[in-house]
């Protein structure tokens, strides 16, 4: 068994100022006002867009992740409509040789502080987690194949997925995803995809997160 941590890297080089020279030049179709377009016109024209609620323009650009996560934030992720997914799939893929991999929950390890009972429940959980795998290999053992011993497989296990959405639903998605009230898991994801876009496109996800 391997516990291990979540992680979210972008897929997809791209130069981020060329992106944004990009889609001013798309935007300025609306107005025809290309002959506007200067060295350094795409910060103020990007932002004056999304102050006025036109994002329909930035769909014209999409960004991959892959995101290493357990089977409860894959869940929340696929719940959002305008984005593609490849899924790592428990059908298919045995897991008997290398042992099940779980993604050990940040509320424990960090000390979240609104559960209050991180040293007994983060015990039982790995406890449970054993169990499981030992139950999984057993079924396997005993002539089930993997999509019927997947069955018994639980929320905490690790999948992978390669997630793609075009930049106006990923502004969506992480205004939802790193909210307060957004799940702690799903919040620590949601925060790694949110840096790595900021540090590439600052001003489209400079008004995004805390």
């Amino acid at each position: 068994m391997k516990i291990i941590e979540p992680i979210a890297f972008l897929m997809n080089y791209f130069d981020g100022e060329e992106v944004m020279k990009f889609l001013e030049l798309c935007g300025r179709t609306a107005y025809q006002s290309a002959k506007n377009i200067s060295n350094d016109s795409a910060e103020k024209f990007i932002r004056n867009i999304i102050k006025r609620g036109h994002e329909s323009v930035l769909e014209h650009f999409s960004c991959t992740f892959k995101i290493i996560c357990d089977r409860g934030v894959m869940a929340e992720l696929t719940r959002h409509r305008l984005a593609s997914f490849t899924i790592e799939s428990t059908r298919f893929c045995d897991y008997s040789k290398d042992g099940l991999t779980f993604i050990k929950p940040c509320f424990w390890q960090n000390g979240y502080k609104n559960f209050n009972c991180s040293n007994h429940c983060s015990a039982e959980w790995a406890g449970m987690m054993i169990s499981i795998e030992n139950s999984y290999k057993y079924m396997l053992n005993e002539g089930a194949t993997p999509q019927e011993a997947r069955s018994i497989l639980p929320n905490s296990l690790k999948t992978e997925i390669i997630m793609t959405a075009n930049l106006r639903e990923w502004r969506h998605i992480l205004k939802l995803r790193t909210a307060k009230d957004a799940h702690p898991q799903m919040r620590e994801v949601a925060k790694m995809i949110l840096d790595a876009l900021k540090r590439k496109l600052p001003v489209i996800f400079e008004d995004v997160g805390e």
